[in-house]
């Protein structure tokens, strides 16, 4: 949808941010950024080109030596300021999430107070790059390892939280001595502009953190494939996850890839009725499902069955879809209208296939209603492939045994949970799930900044989140020093 010059105020209007400057890209080409609600447009954000990549690059690379060289304290400071910046600027970040993201007002918020959080760990993290020292086999040896930066970060980011997922890749970056290049999502790139003004209004150098919006073509590729940028983290779809390996490792470049999944909650008969139910319901409908960590398939196990699904479907038809501006909405608008279309496309195959519509199943426009399904199978799309929006299948599991079987029946491998009360069938869940993080008497989603957060399988690579970002960001170094004259055989 085009808008005018004169349409859009002069601060809807956003340049690149290359080496602490902000300017308008090399072919002076645009964008427009659209509310997701509205279908309008409401800010015009400046295209990058390969040539703004490459400038983008060299500012990183020039900036590197420097900031890395910066005491811990000095780079733990201004994350800290940064944190402030944020905290002081959170209702206007959080209004922008809402409009440019369709994130409801529940979650707007506390996606703003975790980049806070974030930035405060990896704050304190900078004091903890740290090495080890190992006893010696030479006589007079000491031998130690230490951790360096590995020099300039590409980070790709997606669209789904837009402020939260950028923030805890630049962070723990910048927090190891690394400077950063950022290609915020097509679908979200303010999110990422205004994270860099709250940068440069905390003082931070030149060069360190550079933004340069635009089609994946263009600057996700020439990011990949530069070898000034020592690391890709990525977050996205698969098929794009998988490409982007492939690039990266013909390189020898490291990489750090997060790329969804098809989330099981298993809930067995001994669990809580009304807990479950509610621990489902916000699994997958918040965010209106487009979560990677969502509980796109609730497993409970037979006896316990029909009861949850009655109740699972009547908590379902009571949820609330609607402006996302509304305190009072639970599910907004879905951030492509075409998603819409595509899982309508999943649910009409699962029911020519056997499967029953418990409630929702229809959209108007880029709202679609809260969905249950039951009667799933593996002969269906929906069982494999992840929707992206608020929609679950119900499968009944025979016993525990089954429900896990059925949890790990799946290419991915990101997030689970089981709710009961029995300690050693919950262990015995969390032990053998074939997933990257599980979850005992909780929803499948979970974040916390100072955590390590990853999948296995078919959902990602690497882990994002505390000092494990910090390995994941540094390389390691083995160094000994000799006391002495060593005694050699020759």
């Amino acid at each position: 949808m085009g808008t005018s010059d004169q349409e859009l105020s002069s601060a809807a209007v956003r340049p690149l941010y290359i080496n602490g400057q902000w300017r308008q890209g090399s072919e002076a080409a645009w964008a427009d950024d659209i509310n997701p609600a509205t279908g309008l447009a409401f800010a015009r954000i400046a295209q990058g080109s390969a040539a703004d990549v490459d400038e983008a690059i060299t500012a990183a690379h020039a900036a590197r030596t420097a900031w890395a060289a910066m005491l811990a304290g000095e780079r733990a400071a201004l994350l800290l300021r940064v944190a402030d910046v944020i905290a002081s600027r959170a209702d206007e970040i959080r209004d922008i999430i809402i409009e440019e993201n369709g994130s409801v007002f529940m979650k707007a918020p506390w996606e703003v107070s975790y980049a806070i959080e974030c930035l405060r760990v990896a704050a304190g993290l900078t004091y903890f790059v740290g090495g080890d020292t190992f006893p010696a086999s030479a006589p007079g040896q000491l031998s130690m390892t230490v951790r360096q930066p590995l020099g300039v970060i590409a980070g790709i980011a997606p669209f789904n939280s837009p402020f939260l997922l950028t923030i805890k890749k630049v962070a723990f970056a910048l927090a190891a001595g690394n400077t950063f290049v950022l290609k915020p999502s097509e679908l979200t790139p303010l999110s990422g502009l205004v994270m860099a003004e709250c940068f440069e209004q905390a003082g931070l150098p030149a060069g360190v953190f550079n933004v340069v919006p635009g089609p994946a073509e263009v600057v996700g590729s020439r990011l990949v494939a530069d070898p000034r940028v020592k690391m890709v983290t990525f977050t996205g779809s698969g098929r794009v996850g998988r490409l982007l390996a492939a690039q990266a490792g013909a390189l020898m470049k490291r990489f750090t890839l997060e790329m969804g999944g098809k989330n099981p909650l298993v809930v067995l008969a001994d669990a809580e009725l009304a807990y479950a139910v509610d621990s489902a319901a916000f699994g997958i409908f918040f965010h209106q499902g487009q979560v990677c960590m969502a509980s796109s398939k609730v497993i409970v196990e037979a006896p316990l069955f029909d009861a949850f699904a009655d109740a699972f479907t009547v908590k379902a038809r009571g949820i609330r879809v609607g402006d996302p501006r509304d305190p009072a909405t639970v599910i907004g608008p879905l951030i492509r209208p075409q998603q819409c279309h595509f899982i309508a496309g999943q649910i009409a195959d699962a029911v020519a296939k056997g499967a029953t519509v418990l409630t929702g199943g229809q959209f108007e426009g880029p709202y679609f209603q809260p969905t249950v399904l039951a009667g799933v199978t593996p002969e269906m799309s929906i069982y494999h492939e992840e929707s992206f929006g608020p929609v679950t299948c119900l499968i009944r599991a025979e016993d525990a045994e089954h429900a896990l079987a059925i949890a790990n029946d799946t290419a991915y491998g990101l997030s689970s949970a089981v709710i009961t009360n029995n300690l050693q069938k919950a262990f015995d869940f969390a032990l053998r799930s074939e997933a990257g993080m599980v979850h005992i008497n909780d929803t499948t989603i979970s974040d916390e900044p100072h955590i390590a957060f990853g999948g296995v399988k078919g959902s990602g690579v690497g882990r994002e989140g505390g000092h494990v970002a910090m390995e994941e960001m540094t390389e390691l170094k083995w160094i000994t020093v000799q006391m002495g004259k060593r005694a050699y055989p020759f």
